[in-house]
């Protein structure tokens, strides 16, 4: 039984909620297409009410989205589509550069995106675990027997009917419990690689943040520390980055390493071999939104931070190429699509995104939506969702799966086959934080939600939450 108090109390901040400024067509359109044509009196009619100030709410933030998209977006523009739906447009003149070989065709210019998923979506991933763990693979059905060989390279079988055999290859990057908690650091830096850092001087900036996290190869050396900075907390890698680990570590022995795909025997042999924290990647397929690597980091720092920077992902209205700022462009997934996300984001108070020109142009954080705002719009998507409003304040409310910890906390990661370099360093810290080592958020947090860890198991369902309680 899960205990009243545990669950997160919403702050009101003191503002009022505006108006909504919605016509009785787009909400009765609503109505009328969701319930049945029958005459609405009783439970039915205070049903139509709810539904009629749920659509109103919504519409309420829509209008502010548009507002803040259009004083923050650099040429970006949004459009209404109803109380869900949000067209975010580039000016016509952008360059659309990337082809998309499958569908032979360039990359729109236009993009709608489902606001009332992104809501109540993002506010899952506050509270994630975005680390693959033992406890994890417990708790999930079948989680030794199935899930576990999709996480390893060129594995021989596709079941584990024998454990140890998966736990053998596992066993380097894999925690018992999560390492990693929310709310554990207040301000973040996430740091791309556009080419467009090397038209600033954010180096200090990024470098002032609680954590930084980076992608892939991208380097950190004096040659672009006052474009990038030099602090290294977190890298996200994928598979190709992966198999040089050591030249990417090379300089630092406290940055952890973040693989986003398996773990394979060559990257065993390589992590036994340097003194860094290294784990797999835990988190969600973005069907929808951004792609790549990028947006992963910023999730996987949504899922440890208060607040979260985000640096060189631009690709301002009229770019004239997707750049590198260390090495020549790669071609790969649509830069434009991804850039109209983000704006969503940062318009959704999530993030704030940083750029030489937004350096040049003053931003006006005001037309962001208030927190009060934010939380009873999630509310009312919710109820649109036929979840139950109050679901908001609760955090347990999108566990489709429970589970309780073993009592014994298990092994740290590692192997008895590591290196002296690796067996005497502290790869291990982090595993070994206890909860009073953490900043008081972080703590109160871990209060709030009775010790449970949250996990994602199917992409985007609001519903698709393993919650693990404690032993």
């Amino acid at each position: 039984m899960i205990l009243i108090s545990c669950v997160r109390a919403v702050e009101d901040d003191g503002e009022d909620l505006p108006e909504a400024q919605v016509g009785k067509a787009s909400v009765l359109a609503y109505i009328g297409h969701h319930l049945p044509s029958i005459y609405l009196t009783g439970h039915l009619g205070r049903q139509i009410t709810e539904v009629s100030r749920s659509v109103e709410t919504l519409h309420t933030l829509q209008k502010r989205l548009q507002q803040c998209v259009g004083a923050n977006g650099l040429g970006l523009q949004a459009e209404v589509k109803d109380h869900c739906q949000l067209l975010l447009k580039y000016p016509k003149g952008t360059n659309s550069t990337w082809f998309n070989k499958q569908f032979k065709v360039y990359e729109p210019l236009d993009y709608v995106f489902n606001v009332c998923d992104t809501l109540m979506l993002w506010e899952q991933y506050r509270n994630m675990t975005t680390i693959l763990t033992r406890e994890y693979l417990d708790a999930r059905p079948n989680g030794w027997l199935e899930y576990a060989p999709t996480r390893i390279s060129q594995f021989a079988v596709d079941r584990c009917y024998n454990r140890s055999l998966c736990e053998h290859e596992l066993q380097l990057v894999l925690p018992a419990k999560p390492p990693f908690k929310p709310r554990q650091f207040s301000t973040c830096a996430v740091v791309g690689n556009s080419g467009d850092l090397l038209h600033t001087n954010f180096g200090p900036e990024i470098d002032s943040h609680d954590a930084v996290f980076r992608d892939n190869e991208a380097p950190v050396n004096k040659t672009y520390e006052k474009y990038v900075g030099q602090k290294r907390t977190f890298r996200l890698i994928g598979e190709g980055v992966a198999r040089n680990l050591q030249e990417v570590v090379k300089g630092n022995a406290e940055e952890v390493l973040i693989i986003k795909s398996k773990i394979h025997r060559d990257f065993n042999a390589m992590i036994r071999e340097i003194p860094n924290p290294v784990y797999l990647f835990q988190g969600v397929e973005f069907r929808r939104g951004a792609k790549g690597t990028g947006i992963k980091s910023i999730e996987l720092a949504v899922s440890m931070c208060d607040e979260v920077d985000i640096y060189g992902f631009t690709v301002d209205p009229g770019y004239a190429d997707w750049t590198r700022y260390f090495s020549e462009p790669r071609r790969g997934h649509n830069p434009l699509q991804g850039r109209a996300y983000y704006q969503l984001l940062e318009c959704l108070g999530i993030i704030k995104i940083h750029s030489p020109r937004r350096e040049e142009d003053k931003q006006d954080w005001s037309l962001v939506p208030s927190r009060q705002l934010l939380v009873t719009a999630r509310a009312a998507a919710f109820q649109l969702k036929k979840l139950p409003a109050e679901a908001e304040l609760n955090p347990y409310a999108a566990c489709g799966l429970w589970a309780t910890a073993r009592k014994i906390a298990g092994p740290i990661s590692g192997a008895p086959n590591m290196t002296s370099i690796r067996r005497n360093s502290n790869y291990s810290r982090w595993e070994q934080l206890r909860v009073t080592d953490l900043r008081s958020q972080a703590q109160q947090h871990h209060a709030q939600v009775c010790g449970v860890s949250f996990y994602k198991i199917d992409g985007n369902k609001l519903d698709s939450l393993l919650c693990v309680r404690p032993g």
